[in-house]
């Protein structure tokens, strides 16, 4: 084989690789988009069930120390229950958004 057909039967060979690599990606992707929703949607139902009861949690620990701080006679009783209401708030909200962005 000369230097000349050997360059251009590694060209074709080349060409050969690219083309069979280029024929497998056919699909766009799609699969793979499908398969990462279903994956993803599937994680909704439980991410939102624990943010509930992280919130329960934080608002059972909240109420006490808001409760606590009432019977002792702290004049600066508005901070706290401002703090404890809107972290609550939070937490029940960011569960309902999830679910409203996944459309579960």
């Amino acid at each position: 084989m000369t230097v000349r057909t050997k360059k251009l039967f590694a060209s074709a060979m080349a060409i050969v690789a690219v083309a069979n690599s280029l024929m497998a990606q056919t699909g766009g992707g799609t699969t793979g988009i499908n398969a990462a929703t279903s994956s993803l949607t599937s994680y909704v139902d439980p991410v939102s069930t624990l943010t509930l009861a992280i919130g329960a949690v934080v608002g059972i620990i909240g109420g006490v120390r808001v409760y606590i701080k009432w019977n002792s006679g702290d004049q600066d009783i508005n901070k706290e229950l401002m703090g404890w209401g809107g972290s609550c708030l939070f937490l029940v909200l960011v569960s309902v958004v999830i679910k409203a962005f996944f459309g579960v």
